[in-house]
């Protein structure tokens, strides 16, 4: 993780004595990653393969909920952990480490934690995951989730076809602004009125293929186009050419280009960008803005191993804008389209590229 946390509130000014004191809820499954780098090609059947590194860290729900705090938002997960020593460890860094609120989470007695092993080569990775679903929480006085979760800003949802989350409505109906990514749709049916809490939305994030399959188009700037008939807010990934959002209640649309960056581990790289249009949409940034964020600080993680491991806080992002000006031969206008960083970021305390510490089980100290 980050070790150098510069105090920026983003949302600084913008805060009121009456406004909720979390700024994004979000809920789902924390793994354990176990990551395997530095291998030169994939896994050979019946050959071990050694790795010239390995990391460990939260993983699958984790992966937002750590892009949202070091993002400088007040985050609270509510998840099921195990009580056996994985369980301890991502517990340990999600709440000490990065300053996540777990008030809502809860320890199961006798439940092992999903552990997820991804090996990365070659700008890709293969998952080997196993676990069990956690078994529901048991009521107590002071946790009513699901289905009164606590009021905030905003909340992050991920959609499946034909489940209703009960806590989705109830977070709007408290004035939470819902944002909702969705997976393949294994069904095969591609319908968008099977997705019952897309009505609660105010942005839905697909991908360009899931686009264009839920709305029957060719091109994913009029799969957004399309989608913004059921949602105030469309945006659509486009993966190395960048995204592309409509806002319908405005009919403002915006596109922005991916910054190209040499890819070591995308995993975690669709959660950092949700995290970084969340942050950008709650600071009440132009559209344009909010899009180039949060493809720049996707495009921040890939370059590093792991999903939270990966995900940027203030201090990388300040010492990358600080390298990229100070760069010969750079594209004037491509720098005008992040210099609306200039007055949000601090002076970068560290040289870019910055070195990160590489959490693993098993060290009580520090190195």
């Amino acid at each position: 993780m980050s070790t150098d946390k510069p105090g920026i509130d983003p949302l600084d000014g913008l805060r009121a004595p009456q406004d909720p004191a979390c700024d994004v809820f979000l809920t789902g499954t924390v793994f354990l990653d176990i990551v395997f780098t530095g291998l030169d090609s994939a896994p050979v059947r019946g050959t071990e393969s050694w790795a010239r590194g390995m990391g460990s860290s939260p993983g699958g729900v984790a992966n937002m909920a750590t892009a949202l705090a070091r993002l400088g938002l007040h985050t609270s997960l509510a998840a099921a952990f195990g009580d056996d020593h994985y369980g301890e460890y991502c517990w340990d860094a999600l709440e000490q480490g990065e300053g996540i609120d777990l008030s809502m989470s809860h320890t199961v007695r006798g439940w092992h934690s999903p552990v997820t092993v991804s090996m990365a080569y070659e700008g890709e990775r293969t998952m080997v995951s196993h676990g069990h679903e956690a078994p529901p929480p048991v009521p107590r006085a002071n946790r009513t989730f699901p289905h009164c979760p606590p009021r905030a800003r905003a909340a992050v949802a991920s959609l499946a076809p034909g489940r209703s989350e009960p806590w989705v409505a109830t977070a709007a109906r408290h004035g939470a602004r819902i944002f909702a990514d969705v997976g393949w749709d294994e069904t095969g049916r591609w319908d968008l009125d099977a997705l019952p809490d897309l009505v609660h939305c105010q942005a839905f994030l697909p991908n360009a293929e899931e686009a264009m399959r839920y709305t029957r188009t060719d091109c994913p700037r009029a799969a957004a186009h399309a989608l913004a008939e059921r949602v105030p807010l469309a945006v659509v990934t486009l993966g190395a050419e960048g995204a592309y959002a409509v806002d319908a209640a405005t009919a403002v649309t915006a596109e922005v280009p991916a910054i190209e960056v040499e890819a070591l581990d995308p995993t975690g790289a669709g959660d950092v960008f949700v995290a970084g249009f969340v942050t950008g949409t709650l600071a009440d940034w132009p559209l344009a803005d909010r899009l180039a964020f949060a493809g720049l600080t996707a495009a921040l993680s890939v370059q590093e191993f792991g999903g939270s491991l990966s995900a940027p806080g203030w201090a990388e992002i300040a010492a990358w804008w600080q390298r990229v000006r100070t760069c010969d031969g750079q594209d004037p206008a491509a720098l005008q389209r992040y210099a609306f960083l200039e007055d949000l970021l601090p002076a970068a305390a560290r040289p870019w590229p910055l070195r990160r510490a590489v959490p693993t089980i098993g060290f009580r100290s520090p190195a």
